[in-house]
Order: C-alpha cells, then sequence, then structure tokens
C-alpha cells in the first residue's frame, strides 16, 4: 500500500486486482508523465461524470464512486488530465464526445476500481486514471484489493515516541506520537493536566489544518477552533481535570491540501465547501475516525467529552467503540470570509451551530 501511494504521487502506473498481480494497469492522470501515453479508456468519478453528461446527480450520490468510460480516440495524458480537473473546464470547453462503460469491463464486481480511486485520494491527487495505457505492465507497483483494508488495520498504529512538551496555555503536558507501520502520517495527542481516572478528560480532534493552523487562513474556523480547545483544556487542568488534543494529520477533512486547494479555487466560482468537494469526485467527509479511537485506546482514555459541534462525530466515534458522555459545544464567531463556510456545516452537514 505505502509503495502503491508513493507511486501515485510519483506519477508511476499501479495494478489493482483481487490479487497481487492481476487486474488492469492504472496511470494517474494528474501526476503520470510517460511521453506519447495513450490508452483507450478512463476512470473517473462520478462527479465528473455529471459534469461530463455520463450520468444523472442520483447516480452520482456517491461522489467518488468509479465511473469507466471511452471517447472515439485514445485518452492522452493531456486530454485525460482536461478531464479530470475541474478548474480546467473553462479552458477545455469541449470535451467528447464519451460513453459510460459497465465496470465489469476490466473491473469485475468494481472493487478495484473502488480500491484505486480510494489510492488516489490517499495520494492527495485527483481520482483519475488511464486505463490499460500502452506501457510496459512489469513497471507498475502491483497490489490486492485486500491490502486497503490490511493497510487500514488500526492494529498496527502504536506510539512511537512521547516526551514532556510545555505549552504556552498550559506547562504540564505531554506530547505523543503515533506512527503505523507503512502509513506516512504521524499523528499527535497533546495530553494536558494530570491524566486522572477520577476525571472525564475533555477531548477534541482536530484534523491538521496548514491554512488555518499555521497560516490564519479567515476562510475556516480551523485555527480559532484549535486554540479555543487548548486554552479550555488548560482551564480543566487548572481545576484538577485534564484534557487530550489529537491533532489528526488528515488535511481537508481526509482530501489532502492540494486537493483542499482546488476546492477552493471552485468555492471561489461559487460553489459551497460540500459542493467543491464532490465536484473534485472526493467525498465530503473522509477523516479516519477508527484511527483517532485507537491513539485514545493506546492512551487508556476510557470515556471522553467530546469539544465538538458536529453530532455525526459523536456518533462516528460511538460507532468505533469510544465512550463519548458528553458533547461539548465549541462554537466561535464567523467572519466575513468564513460565514458561508459555517452556513454550509449548519445546513448541509448538521453542524449545530
Amino acid at each position: 500500500m505505502a509503495l502503491a501511494i508513493d507511486a501515485l504521487r510519483h506519477g508511476w502506473p499501479i495494478r489493482v486486482g483481487p490479487q497481487v498481480g492481476e487486474g488492469e494497469i492504472l496511470l494517474p492522470a494528474e501526476t503520470g508523465f510517460a511521453l506519447g501515453t495513450a490508452a483507450p479508456r478512463m476512470l473517473i468519478s462520478s462527479a465528473r461524470a455529471v459534469t461530463l453528461k455520463l450520468a444523472n446527480q442520483r447516480e452520482a450520490a456517491v461522489p467518488e464512486a468509479p465511473v469507466l468510460i471511452r471517447a472515439a480516440e485514445p485518452f492522452t495524458l493531456e486530454t485525460a488530465r482536461a478531464i479530470a480537473d475541474p478548474a480546467l473546464d473553462l479552458d477545455y470547453p469541449m470535451k467528447g464526445p464519451f460513453a459510460a462503460l459497465p465496470l465489469l469491463e476490466g473491473f469485475g464486481d468494481g472493487a478495484a476500481a473502488r480500491v484505486a480511486m480510494e489510492l488516489a485520494r490517499l495520494a492527495g491527487i485527483l481520482p483519475a486514471f488511464l486505463v490499460a495505457p500502452d506501457i510496459e505492465a512489469g513497471a507498475a507497483q502491483a497490489l490486492a484489493v485486500a491490502d486497503l483494508d490490511a493497510w487500514k488495520d488500526t492494529a498496527r498504529l502504536g506510539i512511537a515516541s512521547r516526551a514532556r512538551l510545555p505549552v504556552e496555555v498550559c506547562e504540564n503536558s505531554e506530547i505523543v506520537a503515533f506512527r503505523s507501520a507503512d502509513d506516512m502520517r504521524e499523528h499527535v495527542a497533546l495530553v494536558i493536566g494530570t491524566p486522572s481516572k477520577a476525571r472525564v478528560p475533555l477531548v477534541r480532534l482536530h484534523s491538521e489544518c496548514l491554512t488555518g493552523d499555521i497560516l490564519g487562513s479567515l476562510k475556516c474556523d480551523c485555527g480559532p477552533q484549535l486554540q479555543a480547545a487548548l486554552s479550555a483544556m488548560a482551564v480543566e487542568a487548572d481545576e484538577g481535570g485534564w484534557g487530550v488534543l489529537l491533532y489528526m494529520r488528515q488535511e481537508g477533512r481526509g482530501i489532502g491540501l492540494i486537493n483542499k486547494l482546488r476546492a477552493y479555487r471552485l468555492q471561489d466560482q461559487g460553489l459551497d465547501t460540500v459542493d467543491a468537494n464532490n465536484r473534485l469526485g472526493l467525498p465530503t467527509e473522509a477523516r479516519d475516525f477508527p484511527v483517532a479511537a485507537r491513539m485514545l485506546d493506546l492512551l487508556k482514555v476510557g470515556a471522553i467529552r467530546l469539544m465538538t459541534n458536529n453530532p455525526s462525530k459523536v456518533e462516528a466515534l460511538k460507532g468505533v467503540g469510544v465512550d463519548v458522555v458528553e458533547r461539548v459545544a465549541h462554537k466561535l464567531p464567523a467572519n466575513p470570509h468564513n460565514a458561508r463556510y459555517l452556513d454550509t456545516k449548519r445546513d448541509r452537514t448538521g453542524h449545530i451551530l
């Protein structure tokens, strides 16, 4: 899995099938670089298929679902990129005609195609592939469909290191780093105060947001939420309690930094955050809650008081075995740049704001 994700980032082909060495060769449309390469078919998302008039909105209820297409002429990398990236629609308005094909043509029950689309998301690239390109088959990184489930197994995640880390809001704090065998993402937890079985900790799951946490972006509320959570946990520590911040390496709710910035461009064209993600062929929610549950388990944290405005996050954590005894509201004031973002959270993803 790690080799396959790395291959996609570098523009190398992969081969996904029921067993290693079986299935179609897939070349990522965004990063592929083999000069003169062409392929008779492409794998794209159902959301892009809707834009290309190959599916209807009902069929695209799962925007990241795979759709197999063909055209009168083979797809080149240049044409494939224009098809894959909605930001290029105005530059390349004339596309097609295309025809949608049954996934049975090369993908059987579709499992290999779905794995390929998820691999693209994990690699942070656009979910689009040339299928069976005219390249050397031996160059492809091969994996089996079942490898994805094995890679997701949270039992592989463990504590890599921990150390005392005085922070601005509370000098009595510890940082704990977590790492899995073949996942390059390293999550961390900041434990504020002294853990005590007598007090249920205040817990915040915070997904990494470079633009908000570090650069002070006003397009979201991530930075202020992070700081407010740390301050609230420091108050807990002063009063004999404690808190745990889980800082999860899943930028953009799991779609990656580059794709998040692509979504920003689409928002500038009038789409809200949900539609922007979906137009890219990416899910609205792709965060890894089982990993959060594993981190809490490794920290020996039982019941938690969860800081969130999102009831779905509460249910997601309960669904993976976390005992959430209380939802603690975490609402912050809007600004002119993130007001629509917060309205979308409230109206489309069920946040209590």
